[in-house]
């Protein structure tokens, strides 16, 4: 297994939780929450800041969740 497959190990779906949406270990922060604010230029010290149950490998482990979901080949004509 490679290091993007064991960050992806931190990502988890319950159907009960978040609405099933994808979380951070189980526990009821959401991928997408993460990623909105790096995208609002939060930085990964902040967010580990904010949320001390967080790991930086988690952050990471938002990111290579989200490239692999936009990762599909191109559509051609």
């Amino acid at each position: 297994m490679n290091l993007k497959d064991s960050l992806l190990n931190r990502i988890t779906q319950t159907a009960g939780q978040c609405g099933g949406r994808p979380c951070i270990r189980g526990m009821r922060i959401r991928v997408t929450d993460i990623l909105e604010m790096l995208a609002e230029n939060v930085s990964a010290t902040e967010i580990l800041e904010d949320f001390p149950d967080l790991e930086l490998a988690d952050i990471q482990a938002c990111l290579v969740f989200a490239a692999r979901r936009t990762d599909f080949p191109r559509l051609t004509a």
